[in-house]
């Protein structure tokens, strides 16, 4: 029965998020449902000392990232550096091209260290000016990006800088580099099957003489000047952000240490306010180069940005808070279900797989999908697990390296269903519905969770790592 509880949440959770509803209401009555159902006096402790405190805990950590992403997104829109790119991109690819020129953007963001979210923001005002040019839907946007930016660059490829990949280091004793060759093999595989399947999807919307559509929303704002910029000096602050991500990726932890301490200046003997800076570099570090980004646009396009500041800003500050909250509700949603004893159920029974790369493939990315998060799913699995897949894999003579690239690719499998809060900032920033989109952003899903099985298979046959 309690099985079926956190089962029944998650199907509802999913139902209400693909049928339009708001995850901001909906997220907490699933949670909050499943906990009345498994223990009626644990309704209000689980809403404010679980719910709200990890709800709340993600906004306090991420709605910068959020807001300057979102910020940075629209500069880019007004100041008609995305047009330029835009113009450039189709020279050199061509019309026929667009799709891959937004995965290809999407991977290099991500691959230099840019958050998804942020990807999401910046990337699309580009994707919907090339997709209008050549004519192409705007419902194939969202799986355009997912593919580029959720995927392989996310946790497959060897040395990418986010969460996905890093998170294993700390249980298996491996560095972001782990498994090349199988992580190499798994990219190419997503990349190969993803594209295939997008270009179907353009061509088919072609043959029924679908164009990229009318009376949409959060269209981007076109661009009013006469004349565009140079395409090198529009990608300046897309360059920008991503190389001083990585700069002060480097220079945070050196110059704060582990820790940073301060006395706030107010009556009374104040506590100090201590600062995991190990815990939160990554995120300064995002921050810092989104600020830098701006400042870049700014400098670099005055003019046509400081005419259309205000009411320009002003709906990207209110995505950027819609976003932030979607995702944030999704957060809490996955903590309160992790703590119910249905999820023990799952866990235990997932356990029983036999074979050691299969166990962990599926257990991480079945707890992905049950939390919609794929870094949270990893994380409780690991947390959990980690002892006895070491176990099994040193009994099997695998390498933590393969264990490190299985689970970090298995949890950007099952994690975008419906109700994860990528997917929901994703349909949310570009104006389009579950209905609409989510057909395709699944089907990325799908040949992502396939390759997963492909890595594993390519080890057990050839032993490579």
């Amino acid at each position: 029965m309690s099985f079926l509880i956190v089962l029944a949440a998650l199907c509802f959770l999913m139902l209400v998020a693909y049928r339009g509803y708001s995850v901001i209401l909906f997220a907490p009555v699933a949670a909050l449902g499943a906990v009345l159902l498994t223990d009626p006096s644990l309704v209000a402790p689980m809403f404010t000392g679980l719910f709200m405190d990890k709800m709340v805990g993600f906004l306090k950590l991420y709605f910068p990232v959020f807001l300057l992403g979102a910020i940075f997104g629209k500069l880019i829109e007004v100041s008609g550096f995305s047009k330029s790119i835009v113009a450039a991109t189709i020279r050199l690819f061509g019309p026929d091209r667009a799709m891959l020129s937004i995965v290809a953007v999407c991977a290099v963001l991500t691959y230099g260290g840019v958050s998804l979210f942020v990807v999401v923001f910046a990337v699309y005002p580009f994707a919907a000016e090339l997709f209008r040019q050549a004519d192409i839907p705007k419902r194939l946007i969202p799986g355009t990006i997912a593919l580029g930016a959720f995927t392989f660059t996310m946790d497959a490829l060897p040395g990418t800088p986010q969460i996905q990949n890093i998170i294993p280091t700390g249980f298996f004793g491996t560095d972001t580099w782990a498994a090349p060759v199988l992580g190499t093999i798994g990219g190419v595989f997503i990349l190969a099957l993803g594209m295939t399947y997008l270009e179907s999807r353009r061509r088919a919307a072609a043959r029924a003489g679908e164009g990229y559509g009318t009376d949409l929303r959060n269209e981007p704002t076109p661009f009013a000047g006469d004349r565009l910029a140079n395409p090198w000096i529009a990608l300046l602050p897309l360059v920008l952000v991503g190389a001083t991500n990585k700069l002060y990726t480097v220079l945070i932890p050196r110059l704060y240490g582990e820790s940073h301490e301060f006395a706030p200046s107010v009556i009374g003997n104040a506590a100090p306010v201590v600062q995991e800076v190990s815990r939160i570099a990554a995120i300064w570090a995002v921050e810092g180069a989104l600020l830098t980004g701006i400042a870049a646009v700014l400098v670099l396009a005055w003019k046509p940005v400081t005419a259309h500041f205000a009411e320009t800003t002003q709906p990207a500050i209110g995505g950027a808070l819609l976003a932030s909250m979607n995702t944030a509700s999704e957060y809490g949603f996955g903590a309160v279900i992790a703590a119910l004893p249905g999820f023990l159920v799952v866990a235990n029974a997932l356990g029983s797989i036999p074979n050691p790369l299969v166990n962990e493939a599926i257990t991480v990315t079945a707890l992905a999908g049950i939390t919609g998060s794929a870094s949270g799913g990893m994380s409780i699995a690991l947390a959990a697990m980690a002892d006895t897949f070491i176990a099994n894999a040193n009994a099997a003579g695998i390498p933590m390296e393969v264990l490190h690239r299985v689970a970090s690719m298995a949890s950007g499998g099952m994690d975008t269903l419906p109700h994860n809060g990528a997917v929901i900032t994703l349909l949310a920033v570009t104006g389009l519905t579950h209905r609409q989109a989510y057909k395709d952003i699944f089907a990325i899903t799908i040949i992502k969770t396939m390759a997963v099985f492909v890595i594993i298979g390519v080890f057990y046959a050839t032993g490579w790592a």
